[in-house]
């Protein structure tokens, strides 16, 4: 197990660093002069706007900015914004709101998912299986956006159940409608996951032995049949908890969150490529480190890859 989580480890780090030399090259293709974009409409003075660029290192080839780039988020230093504000403050207030955000969509696919998967996968064929496949088809085709839209309109403004955007400082009332747009679309694959490993592992030789020696039928279900089924949804789950993280730009811009989403969608707008490519290169060690937790669940799971 050491030598395979090892393995894992070590090609961690070229995927991190090629993610991250992507998206700088990306931030320093797009067309547009970031200093000229601070003015506006203002005529710009060419000392002033050279000393700008001689202060974030925009003079210098693009090579040499991602390696500075790299040796500066070594200590986590990621430099100031064109506003002057420390890059690593503004991610460190608006990563908290997505944290919790994440977590709360984490918990309601999780436990909507494999509840209504595991009433789908006991009951094939039945009524409430096509109902709940019907439900889970809708939530995959339909996009987060039209999602989001609907629940505002049915369940913050017709019904008055939550409120319609979160603000600043959301609480547990405010993140309740965004994480349950957040989530829904993994809760319809987490549903289809679990009823389809059910179903296949009620057929199989190993639990018609077991009710052949006598165990009764909730036994085999929590013992044998639930066990077993639930080790390819733990693995998607792990993965889904730090993209839920990344992926919650248009939940955080359509409910108004001030997470790292909004937070990112705002820099876009704005031009700050170093913020960007900051909030890029931690969301992509947290999906790395939440990759290699699933690794070390799965590798603890099942004993073909604990001694591999």
């Amino acid at each position: 197990m050491g030598r395979y989580l090892l393995r894992r480890i070590l090609q961690m780090i070229p995927v991190v660093l090629g993610t991250t030399l992507l998206v700088y090259a990306l931030v320093f293709a797009l067309p547009g002069d970031p200093v000229k974009a601070m003015f506006g409409d203002k005529p710009v003075n060419e000392a002033v706007a050279a000393q700008i660029r001689a202060e974030y290192n925009l003079d210098k080839p693009f090579i040499v900015q991602y390696l500075l780039f790299l040796k500066n988020a070594l200590t986590l230093d990621f430099g100031k914004t064109f506003s002057g504000q420390l890059v690593i403050d503004q991610i460190g207030r608006a990563f908290p709101v997505t944290i919790k955000l994440a977590l709360m969509a984490f918990v309601f696919e999780a436990v909507f998912g494999v509840i209504f998967g595991a009433i789908s996968g006991l009951n094939k064929g039945k009524w409430c299986d096509t109902v709940i496949l019907i439900i889970s088809l809708l939530l995959i085709s339909v996009p987060t956006f039209v999602t989001g839209f609907l629940a505002q309109y049915f369940l913050g403004v017709k019904l008055r159940l939550l409120p319609v955007t979160a603000g600043a400082n959301p609480g547990f009332i405010d993140l309740l409608m965004p994480a349950i747009v957040l989530g829904s679309v993994s809760m319809a694959y987490i549903i289809r996951l679990s009823r389809s490993e059910i179903s296949s592992n009620i057929a199989l030789d190993y639990v018609r032995t077991a009710r052949a020696k006598g165990m009764s039928n909730r036994s085999v279900m929590n013992r044998h049949v639930l066990r077993n089924s639930m080790i390819p949804v733990v693995t998607y789950l792990g993965q889904d908890l730090g993209a839920l993280m990344g992926g919650a730009m248009i939940s955080e811009t359509i409910f108004n969150v001030h997470g790292i989403g909004y937070l990112t969608y705002q820099s876009i707008l704005k031009g700050e490529g170093n913020l960007v490519v900051s909030i890029v290169t931690l969301l992509m060690l947290i999906f790395a480190v939440c990759n290699l937790l699933v690794d070390m669940l799965y590798a603890a799971l099942d004993p073909r890859i604990r001694y591999a």
